[in-house]
């Protein structure tokens, strides 16, 4: 509850926009909002919280604090075949989300157990079939996959449990790559070798073919290992850029527009930042709507020149709560500065 002498000062500083994704493997996008948002509010500014993803991990989770709903629980299998408790979330605009990361993830699995020749995507197959019967759409979120299956083990998983009915698919992606280049880009981080890369895109190449609709050079169907184009070419998934759909669903611009200053940040800031993730979405509108933005984040591999493209007041690294607290300390203190 805000007291009377907090909300004088909140009047005063005005209201910040923090809108992070989460960082993978790591911190929630709700725990990265609550440690920022302690020191922002004990220097004045009134904070307004809003959990964000781009279809990675922590997409069901900026939906769930939109719209609400609730997390289900329900067996499927992870990328090596094993038997795992996993999730998908009921939202509630009547809607299903799936994370292809709680089945089919890169974190379900040890380092040294990344093969993304023998990875599938059966898991995240059965929790779409599962979800299917629950809700007439089924958002899915593809970013975080240890796979480069082409989604051939979802669609037999599919298939196995009867069909999706009349449920209607959306790939939230969290990349813009399309079917041919997913080994190229992706497979090296997921454990593949030189020889394993061309091994695994001569086997997209080949299964292209057997599907009834051809992804190869259709942008966003290379998300999680061309899981968003077997969905789509054998579904009609609908692809969407991930950090987009979610942005307006949760209503980013008003809520841009509604602050003096916006805090984003992701696990990692780097070249990819800029190809859709969620900073650079955030970014763009922050930009339109020319409203300071500044960055924390766990770790900063940017240029400058990323980070002028992407018009960052600053940039500040911080791995845990503790440091997440001490970076927001950092900026108020740099905010009411400026604000001189």
């Amino acid at each position: 509850m805000t007291d009377a002498s907090e909300t004088r000062r909140t009047a005063t500083r005005g209201r910040i926009l923090v809108a992070p994704d989460s960082f993978k493997g790591t911190l929630t996008a709700s725990a990265i909002v609550a440690a920022l948002a302690g020191p922002l509010r004990e220097a004045g500014y009134e904070v307004d919280g809003l959990p964000l993803g781009d279809g990675g991990e922590g997409t069901a989770e900026a939906l769930l604090a939109t719209a609400g709903g609730r997390r289900l629980e329900a067996d499927a299998h992870d990328p090596l075949g094993r038997p795992l408790r996993s999730w998908y979330a009921l939202v509630g605009t009547g809607e299903a989300m799936v994370e292809a990361a709680a089945a089919s993830g890169l974190s379900l699995i040890a380092e040294s157990e990344r093969d993304p020749e023998r990875a599938s995507t059966r898991g995240t197959g059965e929790l779409i079939a599962d979800a299917s019967r629950r809700a007439s759409t089924v958002l899915i979120g593809v970013g975080g996959s240890a796979t480069t299956d082409g989604g051939r083990g979802a669609l037999e998983a599919i298939a196995a449990a009867g069909g999706l009915g009349a449920a209607r698919l959306v790939c939230l992606c969290d990349v813009r790559t399309p079917w041919e280049l997913a080994a190229r880009e992706f497979a090296p981080q997921k454990g593949a070798d030189r020889a394993a890369v061309a091994r695994l895109s001569a086997r997209l190449q080949s299964y292209a073919t057997q599907l009834p609709r051809d992804p190869t050079g259709v942008p966003l169907t290379g998300a999680a290992g061309g899981l968003a184009g077997g969905l789509w070419a054998t579904h009609g998934a609908e692809l969407a850029d991930g950090a987009r759909y979610i942005a307006e669903r949760v209503g980013l611009d008003d809520r841009i527009r509604d602050a003096v200053a916006v805090v984003t940040g992701e696990g990692r800031l780097d070249a990819t930042t800029l190809e859709g993730k969620t900073v650079s979405e955030v970014a763009r509108r922050a930009t339109a709507a020319r409203v300071p933005l500044h960055a924390v984040v766990g770790q900063d591999a940017s240029t400058e020149a990323e980070r002028r493209a992407l018009a960052l007041a600053s940039v500040r690294e911080a791995s845990t709560a503790e440091e997440l607290t001490r970076a927001a300390t950092a900026l108020a203190r740099e905010l009411a500065e400026a604000a001189r």
